[in-house]
């Protein structure tokens, strides 16, 4: 009873979140993003109002990478055979397909619903477990969808950009939705006891940085404008469904992708 009591409690504050996010998201919003709001005598960037703290955010975050997760994560593809790797990725991407499904549904995504429902099949009981993706050489290619997409579906805002200690970039939209994709909603990693769930979190997670790592080479100039550009333009992605009308980066301009376009 506790545990289904948690999680009202936890479905209540998510809420209460969509709430915040959907009035702070009005009209207002487009207005001020027009216009850099000028704080003394800095231009103050409308997409990123709390740059200033998200910068000290940012390297504390690099911080920790560079000293703890990025020399683990070095290590695991070292000594790592490329094709366990890949099956420990295919893996984890197999479990997410519980997420994708519950939020096509969410969304009235009839189709994409199907797909995933299909990948999870395919690769459970023909990928062994999802070690091996044999849905994508079904072709039924992975849809990604999560509650971030869910709510800007219905026409939540994403409010300011935030760089969130150990979790990286975010907006309050997309915040709501890691909260939802990881307490409210069903998943298989509730039918895991501690502590192999615990192995199992950390283990995904320093797979999923070694994945980074030859991105790695594509970072030039300002690494926090970098990484900021690179998260709105691939949640503007995901939104879309990868229909993207203009390239953010065309005009080399910062204030050119607008908060209402996630």
């Amino acid at each position: 009873m506790t545990h289904y009591s948690s999680r009202g409690r936890l479905f209540a504050m998510t809420l209460m979140a969509i709430l915040v996010i959907v009035m702070s998201a009005g009209p207002a919003v487009a207005q001020e993003a027009q216009e850099p709001v000028r704080e003394g005598s800095a231009a103050v960037n409308p997409q990123d109002p709390y740059e200033n703290w998200n910068r000290k955010v940012y390297r504390f975050n690099d911080t920790i990478d560079r000293w703890a997760l990025k020399p683990v994560a070095q290590t695991y593809r070292t000594f790592t055979p490329d094709f366990i790797d890949r099956a420990i990725t295919n893996f984890f991407n197999n479990l997410s397909e519980v997420r994708n499904f519950t939020n096509s549904i969410l969304q009235l995504k009839g189709e994409s619903a199907v797909v995933a429902a299909g990948r999870f099949t395919y690769n459970t009981v023909f990928g062994l477990g999802g070690l091996i993706d044999v849905a994508t050489a079904f072709d039924l290619p992975e849809r990604p969808e999560d509650f971030g997409q869910t709510l800007g579906y219905w026409g939540a805002g994403s409010g300011p950009y935030l760089m969130l200690p150990f979790l990286g970039p975010s907006n309050p939209r997309h915040l709501s939705g890691l909260g939802a994709d990881g307490f409210v909603f069903p998943s298989l990693w509730d039918e895991v006891h501690s502590p192999e769930k615990y192995y199992g979190r950390a283990l995904q997670i320093v797979d999923k940085r070694a994945d980074l790592i030859p991105a790695e080479g594509f970072i030039s100039g300002d690494t926090y404008i970098f990484v900021r550009n690179a998260f709105l333009q691939r949640r503007e992605y995901l939104i879309n469904d990868g229909k993207v009308t203009r390239d953010p980066f065309a005009s080399g301009n910062d204030e050119d992708l607008m908060l209402d376009d996630f």
